[in-house]
């Protein structure tokens, strides 16, 4: 006969019902240990954060949604946050070689040689973001120094491409973008996972001790463009006046050139038309001109007439004169 058998019915039943609030309270505490270890899993992601998923200690993903999130709760799976969306701004120089070691953090001087075998001081900042999370998180063990050492190597290649003269003048829009395109470069070749958004010089100077024969040389290059663009603006006054001038010079020889082929040609047949006319009537002809000629010519003549059979001594009184020469007035 089993154990228990020989137990009161009711007996039975308590003990029966103790097993079950035994294994209930059981269950509950081992669900409450089950939801309490879970819980553990979760976690939320604000903008611009990311979270980066180990499975016992290796990689399994990133997570860059914002929201909330869950893996498995520790050990099996951990997350560490990651600041990913975050532009992050790291300065350069703005101090002499030559000054005191700067604080922890602050900007180190930058004394950079030029192709022409001259220094100048180059102040910078670099704008990075991380790109790759993991990378950032684990590649390196200081991502910022491995950047530091980066933007000053790329700022000296790029500068050392250049001469002096190019850098203190037109060289600046040039070397921010190849400066950038440069420590990316060198980034991406250690794996930093960090993304250059941006290279901003903040000063080009030369050293203090030639800095007067530097300010020199930029005064007179400033004069020389002065000089060129008073040059040009005298060549762009002068020459529209001399073209216009020589324009107006040309169109008055053609003028003249054409009123004078035209006068030349009305001449030359008027000179036909007389001589078709002369061989017609010489007699005639010859006659008209004659009288015409001393049309033209008699109106500006003092004119003496004098009838035939007069004496032959005639008195001359020039009266016109006389009464020209008279004043105004006077009886005539």
């Amino acid at each position: 006969m089993p154990e228990g058998d020989d137990l009161p019915a009711d007996e039975r039943v308590r003990r029966s019902v103790s097993a079950l609030i035994g294994n209930a309270l059981f269950a509950l505490l081992l669900l409450g240990v089950l939801g309490a270890w879970g819980s553990l899993g979760f976690f939320e992601l604000a903008p611009g954060q990311g979270a980066i998923v180990l499975r016992l200690g290796a990689f399994r993903t990133t997570v860059l949604e914002q929201g909330l999130h869950w893996h498995w709760p520790p050990p099996l799976e951990r997350h560490e946050m990651v600041r990913v969306a975050e532009v992050q701004t790291l300065s350069f120089g703005g101090a002499p070689a030559d000054a005191a070691a700067p604080a922890p953090g602050a900007a180190r001087p930058a004394a950079v040689q030029t192709r022409d075998n001259n220094i100048v001081h180059v102040s910078f900042a670099v704008q990075y973001a991380v790109k790759d999370a993991f990378l950032a998180r684990y590649r390196m063990g200081d991502p910022e120094a491995a950047l530091r050492n980066a933007a000053e190597a790329a700022i000296r290649e790029v500068v050392g491409r250049h001469d002096i003269d190019e850098v203190l003048s037109t060289g600046r829009a040039v070397i921010a973008p190849e400066t950038q395109t440069t420590l990316q470069a060198i980034l991406d070749g250690y794996g930093t996972g960090l993304l250059i958004s941006g290279v901003e010089l903040q000063e080009l100077q030369p050293p203090p001790e030639v800095q007067a024969a530097f300010d020199d040389v930029t005064a007179a290059q400033q004069d020389k463009s002065r000089s060129v663009n008073q040059a040009e603006a005298h060549r762009n006054e002068v020459l529209p006046r001399a073209r216009g001038e020589a324009a107006e010079i040309a169109e008055s020889a053609a003028a003249y050139r054409e009123t004078s082929v035209a006068l030349a040609a009305g001449g030359a047949g008027r000179f036909e038309a007389l001589l078709a006319e002369y061989r017609k009537a010489p007699e005639v002809t010859r006659k008209r001109l004659y009288l015409e000629t001393l049309e033209q010519v008699l109106p500006g003549v003092e004119k003496l007439i004098v009838e035939p059979g007069t004496a032959q001594l005639l008195p001359y009184l020039p009266l016109p004169r006389a009464r020209a020469g008279a004043e105004p007035g006077a009886p005539r």
